[in-house]
């Protein structure tokens, strides 16, 4: 790519990663109708019809996240509820069942720069727990800052390397690709903001992220 903060090549990277992980709901509706079309056992149909559902869910789940974590949260005015946050992180896990949601956010009410962040850092937080595990997320407005945690536990610990790298704002141009994308507009949206990430230590048995965020204005 031409330079990493190129606004239409960052967000093909992005859209790129979006289509990546829509791929294979939408692609398990498409199946399903299809085998519906062939399919005359009324057990076999009803099936078939469940199978639909679990990924028409999966499906709306992803794109209430991503709505959050990635656009503009149209529809919310500067805040956005931490109940909807709350939901959208819920959801995007809810397929597995081996991630263990802590929701540890006392505010009704966050900023959109915060709770994108939060829910950025959620995510690649809880895809690190590999096995699954706890993943525990927190965020406090104190005067003139918003702060923010998210702690992963779990029996295997995975963080990219490179997903690593762009959370503390090492990883040099050519690494920038739709795997590493999200990872790196967490960070550049927390430092432009005046803010800062830090990490836990690689070989942690904890995985920690904490952001913290000075006001606008």
């Amino acid at each position: 790519m031409n330079h990493p903060t190129d606004s239409i090549e960052f967000a093909s990277l992005l859209c790129s990663r979006l289509c990546h992980d829509l791929l294979s709901p939408v692609g398990a509706l498409n199946n399903g109708l299809e085998l519906m079309a062939d399919e005359t056992d009324p057990e076999m149909r009803q099936r078939c019809l469940e199978l639909l559902g679990d990924s028409a869910r999966t499906s709306a789940n992803k794109l209430k996240f991503f709505r959050l974590a990635f656009g503009s949260a149209g529809g919310f005015g500067d805040a956005v509820p931490t109940h909807e946050a709350r939901v959208a992180i819920e959801g995007i896990f809810a397929g597995s069942g081996r991630v263990k949601i802590g929701w540890l956010v006392g505010e009704e009410m966050l900023e959109k720069l915060p709770v994108k962040v939060l829910l950025n850092l959620a995510l690649i937080a809880g895809d690190a727990l590999v096995r699954g595990g706890q993943l525990d997320i927190g965020a406090e407005r104190r005067p003139g800052v918003t702060e923010i945690v998210v702690r992963g536990e779990g029996p295997k610990l995975v963080l990219d390397p490179d997903l690593r790298s762009a959370l503390a704002g090492t990883l040099p141009a050519e690494g920038l690709g739709s795997r590493t994308a999200a990872a790196w507009m967490t960070r550049s949206l927390v430092t432009g903001a005046g803010g800062d990430i830090a990490l836990s230590a690689p070989g942690e048995p904890i995985l920690l992220f904490g952001a913290s965020i000075p006001d606008r204005g």
